[in-house]
């Protein structure tokens, strides 16, 4: 069977060579540092401008990774060769070897010290499962091959950001990109592991919502498109279904951020602003702010600690 033609926007994206990075002169941030500034400059000043560096992962890290990479290649399947030939992947056993080897990694990075017991290990792969197996049963409630491309999973963004900081460099990573021919739109869609799934105070987050308005306005201005014909969507993947929900709701939850062009000034406006205030064109600035005590800060690895003297 003769390959379908690629539309120009999805040869130019898939052909687009990765910005490297001049490490001894300028500066990478992410979405991840951002949302850490976001929540307590202090914490992100302990991390990144000190150098107090934490192990960071988790039972939730690790799975996050393992299903990320087994739904991906199996979109890459479907689209690249036939969604017959995608069902005939063992997703079980490739999101079990999958999970083995990024726990190993972040063991290694670990001090090779264990993090997660084999009994929780197992659990979260058993949830896996059901919800690879709820995917593939549905797959075509979510995503369709009739008129549509997919560009590419794990798609780079490198960028300044900032026009007076030419030495900041921000960089992330699009889970999956679709390009829909007949109506000449993309989408970027960013897989979420989630226990319960998303209720109304995850919707409303802000911080959350500003990674894909970010990753909208810089993937319209990196390539050359139109905003207006980039949809993003959060693509939320629950571990776990109540009771109530186990007839009604399934194991996997949509969820479309409004993003006009006023919530995309303001995630760009909030970025910028990271940027002013931890940089300038040497490199790190003394952050000031004194954090004060919140819900987040019993999660935070500096808490309790000398580094950190939080009060309410």
């Amino acid at each position: 069977m003769a390959k379908k033609k690629l539309p120009s926007i999805v040869k130019e994206v898939q052909n687009k060579i990765k910005r490297d990075i001049d490490w001894a002169s300028e500066k990478l941030i992410s979405f991840s540092q951002f949302q850490m500034y976001s929540d307590c400059p202090k914490k992100w000043s302990l991390q990144y401008r000190e150098g107090h560096k934490q192990f960071s992962s988790s039972i939730h890290t690790v799975f996050g990774t393992a299903l990320h990479e087994t739904l991906q290649h199996y979109l890459t399947v479907m689209y690249e060769q036939s969604g017959a030939e995608s069902d005939r992947i063992n997703t079980s056993e490739m999101l079990e070897d999958t999970l083995r080897e990024e726990y190993k990694k972040q063991y290694k990075s670990n001090n090779k010290q264990h993090f997660v017991s084999p009994e929780e290990l197992r659990e979260f792969y058993e949830d896996g499962v059901e919800i690879l197996r709820d995917f593939s049963k549905n797959k075509a409630k979510h995503f369709s091959k009739r008129g549509w491309h997919l560009i590419g999973c794990e798609i780079p963004i490198t960028l300044n950001p900032h026009p007076n900081y030419p030495n900041i460099v921000y960089q992330g990573y699009l889970d999956a990109v679709l390009y829909h021919e007949p109506t000449n739109k993309i989408y970027i869609i960013d897989f979420k592991t989630s226990t319960w799934g998303w209720g109304d105070k995850d919707k409303k987050n802000e911080t959350k919502q500003n990674q894909l308005l970010l990753y909208k306005k810089y993937f319209s201005d990196h390539f050359n498109f139109p905003i207006d014909n980039i949809n993003v969507e959060f693509f939320i993947l629950k571990r776990k279904l109540r009771e109530s929900e186990d007839f009604v709701i399934k194991r996997i939850q949509k969820f479309q951020p409004s993003s006009g062009k006023i919530k995309i000034k303001k995630a760009e406006d909030a970025l910028l602003k990271f940027v002013e205030e931890a940089f300038d064109t040497n490199g790190f600035k003394e952050v000031e702010h004194q954090p004060k005590l919140n819900d987040n800060c019993k999660w935070c690895p500096f808490h309790k600690t000398h580094l950190c003297s939080a009060t309410f």
